[in-house]
C-alpha cells in the first residue's frame, strides 16, 4: 500500500477514534474534573487537530486511481449533496442534539423541518456528503475519508442517543419517541421552499469552490 494512504488511514481513524473517545466514555471523567465548558474546548481542539491532519494527509495522498462511476455517478452525487444540506442547514436551528454546557436543551414540542425527517438531519447531512463521494469511486483517498466520515456520522448519531438519554433522561426518550434515527425521505418536501432554496444556494457555492479548492469541477459546473 502507498504510504500515504496508510498514513491517511491512521489520521481518518484518529479522527473518528478521538470522536467516539471524548464524546463517550473519556466524557464523563473528563467534565467531573473539570466541567462542561473546559471539556468542549478540549473536545474542539483535538477535533481541529485531527481534522487537520486527516486534510493534510488527504492532499498528500494520489489521486484518482479508482475507475470512477461515469457521468451518472456524478449527477446522482449532485443530487445527494443538495438533499445533505437541506438536512444540515435545517439542523442548525432548534436542535437538541447541539452540545449544551448547561445541559437544558430546548425541546421542540412538535416536528418540524428536517426534525420530521429524522432526529438526526445533521448527522445524515453530513452521511449523504460521504456516500455521494463513495458512489464517485474516484480515489482511495476520497474512499478512505468518506469511509470515515460515514461511519463518524451514523454510528455516531446512534451513540448520541445513549449519551443523550443517560444525560437528559425523560426530556430525549420523549423527544426519541416522536421522532426516528432512520429518515423519512417522503417527509423532505415539508422542510420548506426557504430551506431548499437556501440549500441550492449553497450548494452553487460550494460546488463553485469545489474547482480551486478541490482541483475538480462539481455539480453543476461540471457540465457548464
Amino acid at each position: 500500500m502507498d504510504p500515504a494512504l496508510l498514513t491517511l488511514i491512521v489520521a481518518s481513524a484518529a479522527f473518528v477514534g478521538t470522536h467516539f473517545l471524548l464524546s463517550h466514555p473519556l466524557r464523563a471523567p473528563i467534565v467531573k474534573a473539570t466541567s462542561e465548558g473546559p471539556f468542549l474546548g478540549l473536545y474542539s481542539l483535538v477535533a481541529l487537530a485531527t481534522l487537520w491532519w486527516m486534510a493534510h494527509t488527504f492532499r498528500a495522498a494520489p489521486a484518482p486511481d479508482l475507475p470512477g462511476s461515469g457521468e451518472a455517478g456524478w449527477a446522482l452525487a449532485s443530487l445527494l449533496t443538495i438533499v445533505a444540506l437541506v438536512l444540515l442547514l435545517g439542523s442548525l436551528r432548534g436542535n437538541p442534539a447541539m452540545p449544551d454546557p448547561t445541559l437544558q436543551p430546548k425541546i421542540p414540542a412538535e416536528l418540524r423541518g428536517v426534525f420530521a425527517v429524522t432526529r438526526h438531519p445533521m448527522m445524515w447531512g453530513i452521511a449523504l456528503w460521504a456516500v455521494s463521494h463513495l458512489i464517485l469511486l474516484w480515489s482511495w483517498r476520497t474512499t478512505i475519508v468518506a469511509t470515515a466520515i460515514l461511519l463518524l456520522a451514523l454510528l455516531g448519531a446512534h451513540l448520541q442517543d445513549r449519551k443523550k438519554e443517560r444525560l437528559l433522561g425523560e426530556r430525549w426518550t420523549g423527544w426519541a419517541a416522536k421522532t426516528s434515527y432512520w429518515p423519512h425521505w417522503s417527509r423532505l418536501g415539508g422542510a420548506g421552499w426557504k430551506l431548499w432554496l437556501g440549500a441550492l444556494a449553497l450548494w452553487l457555492m460550494v460546488t463553485f469552490a469545489h474547482m480551486p479548492i478541490g482541483g475538480i469541477p462539481a455539480g453543476l459546473w461540471r457540465w457548464f
